[in-house]
């Protein structure tokens, strides 16, 4: 199955680019996708336990099961000022 993935923030530059198509196998989880994202992108490997995630316009947790053409957002944690 294929997913869209965005990067935001600081994680444009982890990844050296703004998306990327990511192939999973069917029933795949977000936890499993941002595996083979490190795969790919090695830096993004510091942000592993940071990292908030949403499919579409929801945040959801990493046992959360992708469909099929799901686009998924990767975020640094939110900081307040």
């Amino acid at each position: 199955m294929r997913v869209t993935v965005h990067f935001y923030s600081y994680f444009k530059d982890l990844a050296g680019r703004a998306q990327t198509t990511e192939n999973l196998p069917e029933n795949g989880t977000l936890g499993e996708l941002f595996e083979s994202l490190i795969v790919r992108f090695p830096k993004l490997a510091a942000m592993q336990k940071s990292t908030m995630m949403a499919v579409g316009v929801e945040y959801q947790d990493r046992g959360y099961r992708l469909k099929e053409g799901d686009e998924v957002s990767l975020f640094p944690p939110v900081q307040g000022g």
